[in-house]
């Protein structure tokens, strides 16, 4: 291991040098003949299986987005809806990531399932969806999660964590539990409809089944590629 200039930084021990772990990965293969016919049905295959597994937040996802600058920037939010429109998930519009897909919709996701030696690997175009579709989804969130929304500037610099418990414990106080807490307007859904998915399988000697779908140019069909690992 090596420091940023370049010399030699003392890890605890050899079992956290990075350059020493290696898994190997032994789960079945990916078989073209065994994909479903559009990426959406094949992710709803994968998704049952990582909750069937026990993982922990198999909806859990890293989003990835770049501004007009072009500087990306990623980071872990939770998948919320899937259909054959595409991936959802909710933010403040107001966020860093907000305001980049404001500037620029072009999106990444990664699903990371590494008990199953599985990834999931997303381009596309983010949206925000109706207001009504985002309505209905902050009803079901749990109160304090509602009001969460409203005390938190998302992505904002704040002085200090009584800051923002201060905001929350206000807002709670103006819409106590079991009272309808309004759905904030600079708050909502964003649609990811995706261009590309890739299904990675984990295999033997690094030599990963990748299979990638690819929107037709037509935008109502999808081919299938095999990568190289």
């Amino acid at each position: 291991m090596t420091d940023a200039e370049g010399g030699p930084v003392r890890a605890a021990s050899e079992s956290l040098n990075p350059a020493a772990m290696r898994k190997q990965y032994r789960r079945e293969g990916l078989d073209l003949s065994a994909l479903a016919a559009e990426p959406m049905e094949q992710f709803a295959h994968w998704f049952a299986e990582a909750a069937r597994d026990g993982l922990y937040e198999p909806n859990a996802m890293i989003v990835s987005t770049a501004g007009a600058d072009g500087a990306p920037d990623s980071r872990t939010v939770l998948l919320k809806q899937y259909d054959r429109r595409g991936f959802v998930f909710y933010t403040n519009h107001h966020s860093r990531k907000g305001t980049e897909l404001a500037e620029n919709p072009q999106v990444a996701l990664l699903f990371p399932w590494h008990p199953l030696a599985r990834q999931v690997r997303v381009t596309g175009t983010a949206a925000q969806v109706p207001r009504e579709e985002t309505a209905a989804y902050f009803r079901t969130r749990p109160h304090g999660s509602q009001v969460g929304a409203w005390a938190s500037d998302q992505s904002a610099v704040v002085p200090d964590r009584a800051t923002l418990d201060r905001a929350y414990a206000e807002l709670a106080a103006r819409h106590p539990e079991g009272e309808e807490v309004p759905v904030p307007p600079h708050w909502g859904g964003y649609r990811v409809t995706p261009r590309t998915v890739e299904f990675w399988q984990g295999r033997e000697n690094r030599l990963h089944d990748r299979l990638r779908y690819v929107r037709s140019g037509d935008g109502e069909g999808w081919r299938v590629e095999r990568l190289a690992p």
